[in-house]
């Protein structure tokens, strides 16, 4: 089979034609669900399936394409007026005044591939490459691909999810050469307090090592706790690739708009590149992601919204015998210890039995991710049906808590 000449890292991976594969964003196993009546709380797509495009964004992506723009290129490093709008953002939010904004940042169709491109002019054969676990998948699997070595970095529920840089300094080697985080932390929701933010951008330093991170949840963040953004803290804007998304906290994931913040010097070589890898953004896309920066008001009751869901979520779960939750710090998941109750694959399996609800597997987070279920809470727009979703997660968990 013409599949033996593939790399090691692509003969591993598996897209369920052939086998079952539990992760949620891979094959056509979900769709399988959803037509058996199940309600996804697996895809970190907020409102899913629900239609809440604010009506100024919608209006803006329309006009672009019924005038005809949105039937031709953007270039590939992206539309300039978004990216005067992301500096803005950058400076009022993330604590980063960009020298120049078509010189700082490179619009990208999502972060997903904004984050394998800030990995990919650096990772060679053999290069190793720190990340903590649990994580986002792709950290671990975009290393792979390129051919890395993963340096699994745990954190520990004890530890509060918080980054422990003794961890780092235990695993750096002369061959380490980038670490990658995601902060808040996907699937833990946590949000690394500036302690940890300025011990990690002092390992960094001290090992000359490339940071790439993804702050693709840095929205919404709750109880007063302070988001800080690693390139703003002194000696990290020269090392550091930020990854953003406005398919979170704006809720605009079918947009396919995300962008890659750097000092010049990098994003000259990632501008030479683009439009051999990533090709360029979706026009229609970008405009509506403007208007959606130029009025982002919207935002406000997304807020509210997740943050009244959070607290359900809590009190409805935390409750069970043999489960463990802490409320979530950001973002509209929750992360939820149910090692007393099974594996985190006979829990999603069962949930989907007898919920019919669909969450994900820890494991697909990383190794310490083993014994959580990581649930959406953030999907459907309605209200009752959503907390009719929480509560048959209730019932399933507590009958079984019983048996």
């Amino acid at each position: 089979m013409i599949t033996s000449k593939m790399t090691e890292a692509f003969k591993s991976f598996e897209g369920g034609l052939f086998s079952s594969v539990e992760k949620a964003d891979v094959g056509e196993g979900v769709v399988k669900l959803l037509e058996d009546g199940a309600t996804l709380m697996c895809w970190a797509d907020p409102f899913y399936p629900d239609p809440v495009t604010p009506p100024h964004v919608a209006e803006a992506t329309a006009n672009a394409i019924l005038s005809g723009l949105g039937t031709h290129y953007t270039a590939p490093i992206g539309n300039r007026e978004l990216k005067v709008e992301i500096a803005n953002r950058l400076e009022s939010f993330n604590g980063i005044s960009v020298s120049d904004p078509q010189r700082n940042i490179l619009i990208t169709p999502g972060s997903d591939s904004g984050l394998f491109y800030a990995m990919l002019p650096f990772i060679e054969n053999g290069d190793e490459v720190m990340i903590t676990d649990p994580s986002y998948p792709n950290n671990f699997q975009n290393t792979q691909i390129l051919g890395g070595v993963i340096v699994r970095v745990p954190l520990s529920a004890d530890n509060d999810w918080q980054l422990d840089i003794s961890e780092f300094e235990k695993r750096v080697t002369g061959k380490t050469k980038m670490v990658v985080l995601t902060n808040p932390n996907n699937p833990t929701t946590t949000v690394y307090s500036r302690k940890c933010c300025e011990a990690l951008a002092a390992f960094v330093i001290r090992h000359d090592l490339v940071l790439v991170i993804d702050q693709a949840f840095e929205t919404p963040v709750f109880d007063g706790l302070e988001m800080v953004t690693m390139a703003s803290l002194p000696g990290m804007w020269e090392r550091t690739l930020t990854v953003f998304s406005l398919s979170k906290g704006m809720g605009l994931s079918g947009y396919r708009v995300g962008y890659i913040v750097a000092d010049d010097k990098v994003i000259d070589k990632l501008y030479g590149a683009a439009v051999t890898v990533l090709g360029a953004t979706n026009t229609a896309a970008q405009i509506g992601a403007i208007a959606a920066l130029k009025d982002d008001r919207f935002l406000e009751d997304y807020y509210k919204i997740h943050l009244q869901r959070r607290d359900t979520v809590f009190e409805l779960l935390r409750d069970i015998p043999g489960v463990k939750m802490k409320k979530s710090e950001s973002g509209f998941l929750s992360w939820v210890d149910i090692s007393a109750l099974g594996t985190s694959s006979e829990i999603v399996s069962y949930l989907i039995r007898e919920a019919k609800v669909v969450v994900n597997g820890g494991e697909n987070y990383g190794k310490q991710g083993e014994g959580y279920i990581r649930i959406v809470h953030g999907v459907l727009k309605n209200s009752e049906p959503w907390e009719d979703c929480i509560r048959r997660i209730r019932r399933a968990l507590l009958g079984l808590s019983g048996r």
